[in-house]
This record gives structure tokens, C-alpha cells and sequence, in this order.
């Protein structure tokens, strides 16, 4: 176990990508006229803005800047005669630089803007664009932003929570314990999963917590285990992300009797990121839900090998966004880029699967539930390749 608490003590002292998107809850979503979207011209070459996060000095936007440029790249050579001309603006991933660079793509004749990645700038040159009548293809995954003009392109919490707590509910998990952080993270991923196995049909049978700190959740593990017990939870879902809680909280769990052979564990964020993951003990006979395996793995071949180096894990965001600009101007429809366009109830295909944009603006994409079995993922329910009987 102290390899487990050593590898935790480090994970817990940093603030991982994910969950650091989802806590801008000071975000509101922009209004107006840009929900309806601009008029084009599908015959003629349709400019769209790509705002990425290059320009902050960090290495790290850098890299994740020059894969969405490439991924955006490789899906309009995979289009064919699209008729994308891509405008690539730097934002620096500050919230002034966002809204100053959506304003300048607009002015330059973008019809669309496609990112940028973190929340408050997206929140920003969403403003600027419901203005001039504009929709935004965000990258964040925070729902706190999306709305009017604003539709965001990564994956939320509540469409991971839906998907997997029908399947639980459906494979007889029906008593179902949940444990946060007690941080907003947590509580946004708490929610989310109360609210799937409500629609799932399934109990919430109590709900557990732990300061988000090495001694908090030590702490705490006894006492959760004991609430599972107490509670004839099916089984125990848990928020915590591998750069944070779960290699302790769920190896803790374990030694004080939970586990898959008394209690499912179920995993809100991916377990299979990083791969050593794979080799915790405590995570063994854990579901969690991940993308389409299959077409993913066919984007990072494609892309290794047009650009030689992996890309970044939200890369295929980019890829995603211009599939669907791409498939909806082929229609050849003067309203291609409206929002009542971007929310056609069959969604469109991407590197990560299927995926739809919802009048709300949040997602929902087609996960396939996997299950840990001695250090390996083994899909257990692929991910549906239409959204006929979606999330049910």
C-alpha cells in the first residue's frame, strides 16, 4: 500500500486538466443571436475560426495548440471537397485575449468558431459572438457555459453518469452508494451521478465524502466502507480521477472489505489514463466508460503517422467539430451552421464515436462501459454506433 499513498500524496497536490475545466462555475452562458446562427453560402469556401491556446509561454498549451491545428487539419483533408477555410487565432488561454480574437475571426468573415479549450476564455469569446450572430464549438467540458450560443464539445459528467448507471441499473446494481470529493469537482460529479441513476431507475443508497488530502481520505475510508455495508449498496461510484483520489481512496476501500466481489466499483473519469493505472489493485473489476475504443485508436495510427507524434488526449475535439461543420455544409443548406442545424437529433461521427449537440448546449456521446480485469480493459458494453436507444 505505501507505493499506493507515495503515488496518491503526489497525484493529490496537483490540480488535474479535467476537473480544473469543470469548476468555473462563476461562467454564465452567453445570449442572443448567435443561438440561431448566420447565413452561408455552402457553394462557396465558408471561413471557420479555430481558436487555440497558443501564445501563453507554456510549453504544455503549445503542444495541445499545434494538435488541435492538426487534428482540425486532418479531419478537412478526410472531408474532401469540404470547402473549409480554417482560420487558425492564438488566445493565449486568457479570457480577454479569447474574446478580442473571436471578434477579429468575425470581422475576418468566420461563419463559425470552433474552441477555445478553457472554460472562462470560452465563456468570453462566446459574448463576443452572440452579438454578431455567431455560434461557438467550445472545448471545455464545463456545462456552466454552455448555452444560447455557446455548445461545448467535451465530455460531461452527466452523459458518463447517465451511461453508466443504466448499465449498472440494467445488470442488477440498482443500490447504488456514491463518493466525492469535498471540493466542487465532487460535488458537480455527485450530482451528476444522483441525477443518471434517477433516470436509470436506480436508489442513491447514501452518499459519503472525504477532504480532498492524503489524511482526508485515510481518514475516511473506513467509515465510507462501513455506509456501503450498512447501506446494501450494490455498488459504490466514485468521482475521483487518477491524478487525484482514486489510486488511495479506492485501494483503502478495498482493504476495509469492499470490492468486486462484494461491492461493483464504477468510475466517473477514465481509469485507463495514465496506463499504469491499469495495475492498482484497487481498481480491479472496476467499470468506467471511455470513447469508442476502436475509432479512436484508428485516429491516433492516422494521426501518429501524418504528423509524427502521438496527439493530445482532447485533440480529437478539433477532429470532432469540423466532422460536424463538414457534414452539415455537404447539405448544402443556407442555415447549415444555425443552432436548430448543430442539434439534429442524429448527431454526427467523430474520432470519439457519435456524438450530438443538445438545444441546451451540452453533449451527449455514445461511451462504451469497460471493466479492469488483471491490469487490462476489457470492453464489457460497446459503445452504440447510433443513438437509436441512447443512454436508456
Amino acid at each position: 500500500m505505501l507505493s499506493v499513498i507515495s503515488r496518491a500524496r503526489k497525484s493529490l497536490g496537483r490540480a488535474a486538466f479535467a476537473l480544473a475545466a469543470v469548476a468555473l462555475a462563476a461562467c454564465q452562458p452567453a445570449t442572443g443571436p448567435g443561438a440561431g446562427g448566420p447565413s452561408v453560402d455552402s457553394s462557396a469556401p465558408v471561413i471557420v475560426a479555430l481558436l487555440v491556446p497558443s501564445g501563453s509561454g507554456q510549453a504544455s498549451d503549445e503542444l495541445l495548440a499545434r494538435s488541435l491545428q492538426n487534428a482540425a487539419r486532418l479531419a478537412i483533408s478526410d472531408l474532401g471537397n469540404s470547402r473549409i477555410d480554417l482560420r487558425v487565432y492564438n488566445t493565449a488561454g486568457q479570457p480577454g485575449t479569447a474574446q478580442a480574437m473571436a471578434t477579429k475571426a468575425i470581422d475576418d468573415g468566420a461563419k463559425i468558431i470552433l474552441g477555445p479549450v478553457f472554460a472562462q476564455e470560452a465563456n468570453a469569446a462566446g459574448r463576443a459572438a452572440a452579438a454578431r450572430g455567431i455560434n461557438v464549438l467550445a472545448f471545455s467540458n464545463n456545462p456552466d457555459i454552455a448555452g444560447g450560443n455557446v455548445f461545448i464539445l467535451g465530455p460531461t459528467f452527466g452523459n458518463t453518469a447517465t451511461r453508466l448507471a443504466g448499465y449498472a441499473v440494467r445488470n442488477g446494481k440498482r443500490r447504488i452508494m456514491v463518493v466525492h470529493e469535498q471540493n466542487t469537482a465532487g460535488q458537480l460529479g455527485r450530482a451528476a451521478i444522483e441525477q443518471g441513476v434517477a433516470r436509470a431507475g436506480g436508489s442513491v443508497v447514501g452518499v459519503g465524502s472525504y477532504e480532498f488530502s492524503q489524511n482526508g481520505v485515510v481518514a475516511a475510508a473506513p467509515r465510507l466502507a462501513a455506509a456501503a455495508r450498512d447501506n446494501n449498496a450494490d455498488a459504490v461510484f466514485l468521482t475521483a480521477d487518477t491524478a487525484g483520489a482514486l489510486p488511495l481512496v479506492s485501494q483503502l476501500l478495498s482493504e476495509n472489505g469492499l470490492g468486486p466481489a462484494v461491492t461493483q466499483f464504477i468510475g466517473l473519469t477514465r481509469w485507463d489514463i495514465p496506463q499504469g493505472t491499469l495495475a492498482l489493485p484497487g481498481v480491479q473489476g472496476g467499470w468506467f466508460a471511455l470513447p469508442d475504443p476502436a475509432l479512436y485508436q484508428q485516429y491516433q495510427s492516422r494521426y501518429q503517422t501524418a504528423f509524427g507524434e502521438p496527439p493530445h488526449p482532447i485533440s480529437g475535439l478539433a477532429y470532432d467539430g469540423i466532422a460536424a461543420i463538414g457534414a452539415l455544409l455537404k447539405q448544402g443548406r443556407s442555415n447549415a451552421l444555425t443552432g436548430q442545424a448543430l442539434t439534429q437529433s442524429a448527431g454526427f461521427v467523430g474520432v470519439n464515436g457519435i456524438f450530438r449537440l443538445r438545444s441546451d448546449g451540452q453533449n451527449e456521446r455514445g461511451l462504451a462501459v469497460a471493466q479492469i480485469r488483471n491490469n487490462q480493459v476489457v470492453i464489457i458494453d460497446p459503445a452504440p454506433r447510433s443513438f437509436g436507444g441512447f443512454g436508456s
